[in-house]
């Protein structure tokens, strides 16, 4: 079964939610996929994203913002029977499923600032200046395939695939794309998650208020297939899908 939302009231049910979209929106206004109809929302308040047992809470801005049980936050990694709290609403997050990336791992995803120092056998080389975390950035090296947003999935998979960084001081520089789910991004700015799945790779819009392109168009809200040799350009940085020959 995939993991739920139960929307409530003071005490009382108003509607379940099943998570079975990538990218699911919360908002006042009707095109949200969960409507709540109240001034105290904001007409889109906050967005989870959903990949493969797991699910990611993010706060759109919102006005009056939102809590996760009692405790106020912008992004959360949502586990079984969280209660996210919107105004006088309540949503319970229910997941029977066992998910494969713990709280820890989420907080301390890192995203790309800059054209980042990265090979395929070292992963990422991070300076300081280059990238930061979701809440500091310190000077260390952190290897690509330990970083990102990791899971393990079951049944094929798609040919290995690279990224290789187009401008900046890095330029050429490739990111093997070894594991399931990598984080590339800026925080505050954008930031997306690139899904390797049994059928192909798949980019999914996470955080920030404009969408990542690929060959100069939005990818919007849905997860967009990519396709050899399509270019990316997520916060600032020019990169090139390709499969591996």
């Amino acid at each position: 079964m995939p993991a739920k939302l139960i929307l409530s009231m003071d005490g009382a049910v108003l509607k379940e939610y099943p998570l079975n979209k990538e990218r699911t929106t919360i908002g006042r206004k009707p095109h949200n996929d969960i409507v709540i109809d109240n001034l105290a929302v904001s007409s889109e308040h906050a967005a989870i994203v959903t990949i493969l047992n797991d699910s990611f809470l993010e706060d759109l801005d919102s006005t009056n913002g939102l809590s996760v049980n009692g405790v106020p936050t912008k992004k959360h990694f949502l586990q079984n029977n969280d209660v996210i709290e919107i105004g006088k609403y309540k949503l319970k997050y229910l997941n029977d499923q066992p998910t494969q990336t713990t709280a820890a791992d989420f907080e301390k995803t890192m995203v790309l600032r800059a054209p980042v120092k990265m090979s395929p056998a070292e992963g990422f080389n991070r300076t300081q200046a280059d990238i930061t975390s979701t809440q500091k950035a310190e000077t260390t090296q952190f290897n690509a395939t330990a970083s990102g947003l990791t899971v393990d999935a079951t049944g094929g998979q798609p040919p290995s695939a690279v990224v290789q960084i187009l401008n900046g001081p890095n330029s050429g520089k490739e990111l093997e794309l070894v594991k399931n789910l990598t984080t590339l991004g800026k925080p505050g700015v954008q930031v997306a998650v690139l899904a390797r799945r049994p059928h192909g790779y798949f980019i999914t819009h996470v955080e920030g208020g404009s969408f990542p392109t690929v060959n100069g168009s939005s990818i919007g809200e849905q997860p967009h297939q990519l396709s050899d040799h399509d270019l990316i350009e997520l916060a600032g940085v020019k990169m090139e899908f390709y499969f591996k020959t």
